[in-house]
């Protein structure tokens, strides 16, 4: 019997891809059988992402990007063509909390920068692999990572949640426009988890997290696998338009 989840010869480019949630997710794919464009800021980080795919028998290659940067990205995408000839999942992984603070105090600027993090350079990222798919007629699959945070907000971060939450609606609007053309796109609204980031907040934040979990857990980065290889894989082709949220039941967890 088949895997149904087989991804062998699928190429996926991950965004942020040489650490955290998108490292985690590029181990999730390698393990089906895809082969990974990592991207990422850091020449040396993605390095070691890479080793860390091959040591478990995977194959990737990494490619400096900014994604912040709209030139730098369509170099590392046409970096990225050049290597694998094609692209057939893109992963827009890489944000950040950008510039937190009391509502009041947060400039222009400060709004600006938070969204060319986290909605500008999904954009960038996503007409990218597009104009790929629509130029050799094929379709694909568009993920971004989002965060639970888009459903319950957070104190002092008000630009985060925003942006969180605008790319979800990015989601659903271009599942309907690009449906026909054999592109499914999807958003992963992930709660806590753990990573070098996550776990340099408070204990007292990490508790709580495990208090409102339905699962009495916080998640662990191999959470993150299986639903990458499911929106990457041909399993998903009736999923469009979806924000899946994956945070143990923190989201419906009564106060």
């Amino acid at each position: 019997m088949g895997n149904l989840f087989d991804l062998d010869g699928h190429v996926a480019l991950i965004t942020g891809g040489n650490g955290g949630l998108g490292l985690a997710m590029a181990k999730g794919l390698t393990k089906a059988g895809a082969l990974l464009a990592i991207w990422g800021r850091d020449k040396a980080k993605n390095a070691e992402a890479v080793a860390q795919i091959e040591a478990i028998g995977g194959r990737a290659h990494s490619f400096v990007a900014d994604v912040t940067d709209p030139v730098s990205s369509s170099v590392a995408f046409a970096q990225t063509i050049d290597v694998f000839g094609k692209i057939d999942s893109c992963f827009a992984n890489a944000g950040g909390s950008g510039v937190r603070g009391p509502f009041a105090d947060l400039t222009r600027e400060d709004w600006l920068t938070t969204n060319d993090l986290n909605i500008l350079s999904v954009i960038d990222t996503f007409q990218l692999a597009t104009r790929h798919w629509n130029e050799q007629n094929t379709g694909g699959k568009l993920i971004v990572t989002s965060s639970v945070a888009a459903l319950l907000g957070l104190p002092n971060a008000a630009g985060y949640c925003l942006t969180k939450s605008a790319v979800t609606g990015l989601v659903r609007s271009l599942a309907i426009e690009l449906g026909r053309s054999g592109i499914q796109v999807n958003a992963i609204l992930p709660g806590f988890i753990e990573t070098e980031l996550s776990l340099n907040t408070p204990k007292s934040f990490q508790d709580g997290c495990r208090r409102r979990s339905a699962s009495g857990k916080i998640g662990k980065l191999e959470d993150m696998e299986g639903i990458a290889v499911y929106l990457a894989s041909q399993q998903s082709n009736f999923m469009t338009g979806q924000a899946l949220v994956l945070d143990g039941g923190h989201s419906i967890f009564p106060m």
